[in-house]
């Protein structure tokens, strides 16, 4: 029971630290998950969940890998594959061992063996944390394909470095031969067993295909699995490098779908989706485990009378700035070296700004602590491990060290390019809203099958007809102009209600007509002003409507059918009313507000034309096809908007907007077809 607790407690704090970080966007989702991690573990003492270094690399590391492996750009991987091996292998080879000299002459009481076992433990970089600040600001797309590309690899060479530098602490003996032979062996039998298992688990889904076995939730579930199976025949079987095997069958997965597409639309949104919420919550429990765990690493040399705390704390940045350091000159030296011997492939000559943005963005993150957490209590002849508590102390320092410098630093690196003169990324509104419109019109053709065809061509035209639309609007996408846009629909709603409210004053609608397009219009005009109350009624009013079709009342839907044939006649004529009120608020304006006018009357000119178009007998399946899809699309809607936020593409402000944009877009729809 505690354990479930456990699990559920950093669940809400996952989910609490995404709230936080969406309203302080400056400091990285990462930073705020490790702090809500130690003021967990200060709190309540009782509150741990260790897990081992192998169950940590199946349990988050592997599946993490593989499906980088399975989205890493493959032209970018091949073009930087140099860049990227050196730095995966190479520079941890030399963090290694240069750490490991540095941190023996800084503190000789830990022995050279540990030196360099506590040096290879922080080679590792942690892409997700960048990734967090990457949202924020702009990281140039070559140093952020290099950080993602070498973490697809450092992973299991720095962990290979370090189990071999802590046996030999242990067992006090270490022959390099044996290391470079394991080290060969490991990588080279991992990759083959990755690619060999990858093209076996492709192989058996489209065996399994032929006979007829098509379920998408049972072929969903096992391309989730597919990690933890590889990594576990790999390590456990064949002793060879299991976080290599799942990278590389990422990667076949990624090539075999490309070629074959043998998944189905829906199969793909499933596992898409799944994973989605996979690698949100395995994100967000590492940090958060990180977290967790640096009390109780450094609560002991903390109390280490020994070890003044100011101390310790400068031996933590001088590690920090070492390994920074060393990763600065092999960066620029390196990037020479490729910018020397391949100058017709690269454009940029190496400069020292590129060269802190890659050593700022290797920042160092949990692998790094499940490592360090592994290290045994005693060695072979029964003593305590050297300077244990001091290792687990500045491994836990330098990784927030090195994520503190990179959310400081990065930002400033980013300010200083955009004042150079490379001009921000962030859109305009009607560049946003095409997209928008244009991931709508991607999930259409997606969620497109042979029965809802008809619905799907026809909604589709709708989405085509709006981006055609924004596309001519380039040119009115301030701020100013879609607040003159939004006062102008208002004033067209105002003049439906009073032409509404006239009819049945006249007694030329019954009352339920009457309060249906008053339902109506009161939701349009909620929408416009980006009202909550008008998500509100939008979510009442399906759960409505599914409650009605649940009990069966068929005679409520029929009605609605009705209404819809009463009042096509007062709809038209409502609109062109707004239409002619338009028109001679037109005459009056000047010539900027004439430009906006255009645009309504246009929106409304073309609604009236949709409804006189010959009636089309009531269909319940299409109708329910179409709302079922339009749902769909708007979520994809909602969810791009929000990429685009978390992207930097848009500010705060834009974001709101569009979420206007959307609310307005279903009550036009609610609008079209009276409910």
């Amino acid at each position: 029971m505690d354990f479930l607790l456990t699990i559920l407690l950093l669940l809400l704090c996952l989910l609490i630290s995404n709230v936080i970080s969406h309203y302080i966007p400056f400091i990285p989702t990462a930073l705020t998950q490790i702090a809500f991690g130690v003021v967990l573990a200060l709190v309540n003492g009782d509150i741990s969940l260790e897990l081992e270094t192998e169950w940590f690399l199946l349990l988050f590391v592997a599946p993490l890998l593989y499906n980088d492996g399975r989205h890493f750009p493959r032209e970018e991987l091949w073009r930087m594959r140099a860049s990227i091996f050196g730095n995966a292998i190479v520079l941890v080879l030399l963090t290694a061992v240069g750490g490991g000299y540095f941190i023996h002459w800084m503190v000789p009481e830990i022995p050279l063996a540990a030196s360099f076992a506590l040096a290879a433990i922080l080679s590792p970089t942690d892409p997700v944390a960048v990734n967090g600040i990457a949202k924020r600001i702009h990281i140039p797309e070559q140093v952020l394909n290099l950080v993602r590309g070498e973490s697809l690899i450092n992973d299991a060479s720095g962990l290979v470095a370090f189990d071999y530098a802590v046996v030999a602490v242990v067992t006090g003996f270490f022959s390099i031969k044996e290391a470079v032979f394991d080290f060969t062996y490991m990588f080279i039998a991992g990759a083959l067993l990755g690619l060999i298992l990858g093209l076996l688990i492709i192989w058996i889904r489209f065996i399994l295909r032929k006979q007829g076995i098509n379920d998408i939730t049972f072929h969903s579930l096992l391309q989730i699995m597919t990690p933890f199976i590889i990594f576990i025949i790999t390590e456990e079987m064949l002793h060879a490098s299991g976080v290599i095997a799942v990278v590389v069958a990422g990667i076949v997965h990624s090539l075999i779908h490309e070629k074959t597409e043998t998944m189905n639309a829906q199969e793909k949104v499933l596992t898409e989706n799944i994973w989605s919420i996979v690698l949100f919550i395995l994100n967000g429990i590492v940090f958060l485990l990180l977290g967790l765990n640096i009390p109780s690493s450094m609560i002991e040399t903390v109390e280490n009378p020994n070890i003044g705390n100011w101390l310790a704390i400068g031996y933590v940045v001088a590690v920090g700035l070492m390994i920074l350091a060393i990763r600065f000159a092999w960066s620029y030296l390196f990037s020479y070296q490729e910018y020397r011997f391949l100058k017709k492939k690269m454009d940029v000559k190496p400069n020292v700004k590129n060269t802190l943005f890659i050593s700022l963005t290797g920042v160092r993150g949990a692998v790094t602590m499940a490592g360090v957490l592994s290290i045994p209590f005693v060695i072979q002849n029964g003593e305590a491990f050297p300077h244990r508590s001091l290792i687990l102390f500045l491994a836990a320092g330098v990784i927030l060290f090195t994520l503190i410098v990179a959310t400081v630093f990065l930002p400033l690196l980013s300010k200083e390019e955009q004042t150079a003169g490379e001009e921000p990324s962030v859109l305009n509104l009607t560049e946003a809203k095409s997209r928008i419109l244009l991931a709508a019109i991607q999930k259409i053709k997606v969620e497109m099958t042979e029965e809802n065809a008809a619905v799907a061509y026809e909604l589709m035209d709708e989405y085509k007809r709006m981006f055609a639309k924004y596309k001519q609007e380039q040119t009115s996408n301030t701020d100013a102009f879609q607040k003159k846009v939004r006062e102008v629909r208002l004033t067209a709603l105002r003049a439906e209600r009073q032409y509404i409210q006239e009819m049945m004053g006249q007694g030329r609608m019954d009352e339920e007509l009457f309060a249906t397009f008053e339902k109506s219009l009161d939701y349009r005009e909620d929408a416009l002003s980006n009202n909550v109350r008008s998500g509100i009624l939008f979510i009442i009013g399906r759960s409505k409507r599914a409650w009605l079709r649940f009990l069966g009342q068929n005679r409520q839907e029929t009605r609605l059918a009705e209404l819809r044939v009463l009042g096509r006649d007062i709809q038209i004529k409502t609109l062109q009313n707004a239409v002619k009120k338009l028109e001679e608020y037109s005459r009056q304006s000047e010539m900027d507000q004439t430009e906006v006018l255009s645009i309504v009357i246009a929106d409304y000119n073309r609604l009236i034309r949709r409804l006189k178009r010959p009636t089309v007998h009531y269909n319940e399946k299409s109708e329910e096809q179409k709302e079922e899809l339009r749902i769909k699309v708007m979520d994809i809607e909602r969810s791009e908007i929000h990429r685009m936020y978390e992207a930097g593409d848009i500010n705060k402000e834009q974001a709101k907007e569009l979420r206007r944009f959307i609310n307005y877009i279903e009550s036009v729809t609610l609008y079209e077809h009276v409910e």
